[in-house]
């Protein structure tokens, strides 16, 4: 028996290693080869597949590309994405030099129609890249490739853009809808009239253009990638580097008609977006009309005239109704022999490039005589992004400015100086002299009343001073600087994001003593606020505990908050027990002194400390584990403190994640240190069963795991077994 359970286990192994073994070599095929519909290419590294597929159970058959190394199935590219297999199966060969798509009757549905005039050595190849080339034997030109054939995705390497010698447009196109891989009606392109620049277009119409790129890197997204611009006499193209080479990122246009940017998480095993556009109302293109510059504030868009123009619908008006998209007029015709000058206008997204020149070697002030002794140039502006004093290159506008809305903080801000009449700068000049006398008199005024109330408060008051809000507004905790923060992050790079939450995103960081950091940087967007920011500096400055995780100070300066922690390596409990390869390093007495550990930092957080915390929040998402695999509370965000007489409390507003929180907190809004007890046996149940409470499932019953848990105890009291 034992010799037949041997023999078995051999020959099984024996069978996968040759079934590896032949899919690692079934990267390419030849004259002689073809792929049915059960085979598929694996790239060299194993990064990507090529096979059939289909949608959502539908009978239509795909020929395309995903990566193969994640567990989301995520498609690339797709050959016959307007002819698919009807109900039948495919096969995929070379047929004279050519790359064919066969049905069940052997009629070609889809070639890549190569001129190959020696095909008896013509062999199809996936590469790591993700792209399928055509080439003879060895060689290293390619005689057809699937990068100048993108569908929907754009992966580094790709070119979105002309090849004037071939006369090849390459663009993407979004699928018909999500399900549906045909033609959509979105599609993003680069247009080469004026200068190029990236548009996308519904049909005809032009949806959105993307911000003016004239060579150089934007700074937002410098630490992401490195895009890349190249407008010659063979090409107009854009394409991108990745900083990481082991990150996987991709551009995908959507059906809805977004251009999305995502990066595959290792610790979700997830993508994430990092940002889409059309983003809000003002990325719409030309929403204002010409000459007006798009505001967009709370999620509603005015428009304001440019200097020296008014509304079309109100003369006499430099602000336009917010709806109405008729743009503006100038006040007074130029004339070139009378006296005018340029206005600055800043932070602004550059105009349409359609009636646009551009010189490389002029400086700024070059280029201002040069446009105001052209009576057809509206503007100019600089386009370099160097910070030179003697820094060359600016662009010249002709006729209409079109486009033009208040940069985010995603984009480098420009400024652009609009041609007016004498009469503007005069007034601006005259309007600043008054606004500078104001602001003297303001001032100074304040400066005495502040003076004046300080003295008043301190006389009043005497020694009855706050003695709680001095000490909240006194403790001691080291600020850091945000260009420190910054440089120890990489500039905030994606490939140091280790995380993000409800707060925002947390990166890892390095100081400059080499201490390594955890910094969690809030959002604009965050679901949390600057209370719980406040709140969780105020309380995790006072605790020290070796179960809670260290707060070594934050920063607050201008719009940014940020928590700088100690680095935890070993990241979070919950990438340890729900994950089957990190979970099988867990042994029963690693995961018992995780238990005690967290239990410990629960017990000083609920008697041991000077205040009485709750937390509110626990989970495994919200432990840290150490480089010796020691749990930390983290995330103090939603904590609540207790006076020492009181026991619980009851609100409105329920924090934290459901499957955490107890019953009484949810039915009722009650919460006290039973709540965290609570939460804390979900986890040990956690850690024990390696299943997560509210994603757990059982083929007898419907409930979560503490259903189950319940349920089977149950049972075991009537004398039953369960598995």
């Amino acid at each position: 028996m034992t010799f037949l359970v041997c023999s078995t286990i051999f020959w099984s192994l024996l069978a996968s290693l040759l079934m590896l073994d032949f899919c690692a070599s079934m990267d390419s095929l030849n004259q002689s080869q073809s792929m049915s519909e059960d085979e598929t290419l694996i790239s060299p590294g194993g990064k990507f597949q090529l096979g059939f597929f289909s949608t959502d159970n539908s009978s239509k058959r795909y020929l395309g590309i995903w990566f193969y190394d994640i567990r989301i199935r995520t498609i690339i590219w797709v050959a016959n994405r307007n002819k698919p297999l009807e109900s039948s199966p495919g096969l995929l060969k070379i047929e004279h030099g050519n790359l064919v798509i066969q049905n069940h009757s052997g009629q070609a549905i889809w070639a890549s129609n190569t001129q190959n005039l020696s095909s008896s050595s013509t062999t199809a190849k996936l590469l790591d890249s993700g792209n399928l080339v055509l080439k003879y034997g060895n060689s290293e030109s390619y005689l057809w490739q699937s990068f100048d054939h993108p569908t929907d995705t754009m992966l580094t390497g790709m070119k979105v853009g002309w090849d004037f010698k071939a006369g090849m447009e390459k663009q993407l196109m979004s699928w018909k809808s999500a399900l549906d891989p045909s033609l959509g009606q979105f599609s993003f392109k680069l247009d080469p009239s004026g200068f190029p620049q990236g548009k996308m277009f519904e049909g005809n119409i032009t949806r959105y253009r993307s911000f003016p790129h004239f060579g150089s890197v934007h700074a937002a997204f410098s630490s992401a990638y490195i895009p890349k611009l190249v407008n010659g006499s063979e090409g107009a193209y854009f394409s991108y580097d990745l900083r990481d080479k082991n990150t996987l990122q991709r551009y995908l246009l959507n059906y809805t008609g977004k251009l999305q940017h995502y990066i595959w998480m290792i610790q979700t095993l997830d993508w994430m977006l990092l940002y889409e556009l059309p983003n809000d109302s003002c990325d719409e293109y030309a929403k204002c009309g010409p000459n007006a510059v798009c505001v967009e504030a709370k999620s509603l868009r005015t428009c304001k005239c440019l200097p020296g123009y008014v509304s079309k619908s109100a003369e006499g008006s430099d602000t336009l109704n917010p709806w109405y998209s008729g743009g503006c007029t100038w006040k007074s015709s130029f004339n070139c022999s009378g006296p005018e000058g340029f206005k600055g206008v800043k932070g602004v997204k550059l105009p349409d490039l359609l009636l646009f020149e551009m010189n490389t070697t002029m400086t700024l002030k070059e280029c201002e005589n040069f446009c105001s002794r052209n009576c057809t140039c509206t503007a100019y502006a600089s386009t370099s992004e160097s910070t030179d004093k003697d820094k060359t290159g600016c662009g010249f506008w002709f006729g209409d400015l079109l486009d033009i809305r208040e940069a985010n903080d995603n984009y480098r801000t420009n400024e652009i100086f609009i041609r007016v009449i004498a009469s503007e700068l005069e007034g601006d000049s005259k309007r600043t002299k008054w606004v500078v006398a104001v602001a003297v008199v303001l001032s100074v005024s304040s400066a005495m009343f502040c003076l004046w109330a300080s003295w008043t408060r301190r006389k009043g008051q005497g020694a009855n001073v706050d003695v709680h809000a001095e000490e909240e507004e006194n403790f001691e905790l080291p600020v850091f600087n945000a260009v420190m923060i910054s440089q120890a992050t990489n500039n905030f790079s994606c490939s140091n994001q280790i995380g993000k939450g409800g707060f925002g995103h947390v990166y890892k960081g390095e100081l400059p003593n080499g201490q390594e950091i955890a910094v969690k940087r809030l959002s604009e967007t965050s679901k949390q606020g600057l209370n719980e920011f406040k709140n969780e500096v105020m309380l995790i400055a006072k605790l020290q505990h070796r179960n809670l995780v260290k707060l070594l100070g934050c920063c607050i300066e201008g719009r940014e908050r940020m928590l700088v922690y100690e680095y935890m390596p070993n990241g979070s409990l919950d990438s340890f027990i729900f994950s089957t390869m990190e979970g099988s390093c867990l042994a029963w007495r690693r995961r018992f002194n995780i238990i005690v550990g967290v239990a410990r930092g629960l017990l000083y957080l609920h008697r041991d400390s000077r205040l009485t915390i709750i937390h509110r929040d626990l989970k495994g998402g919200n432990v840290l584990l150490d480089n010796k695999m020691n749990p930390k509370i983290s995330d103090f965000g939603m904590a609540r403190t207790f006076r020492e007489d009181q026991l619980l409390e009851k609100t409105k507003r329920i924090v934290g994640t459901f499957g955490y929180i107890s019953p009484e907190y949810a039915a009722d809004g009650i919460f006290s240190i039973k709540s965290d007890v609570f939460s804390f046996g979900v986890l040990v149940l956690e850690i024990v069963c390696g299943k997560r409470n509210r994603e757990f499932h059982h083929p007898d019953h419907h409930f979560n795991l503490i259903g189950h848990i319940c349920r089977r105890g149950n049972y075991g009291s009537r004398g039953k077994h369960m598995s």
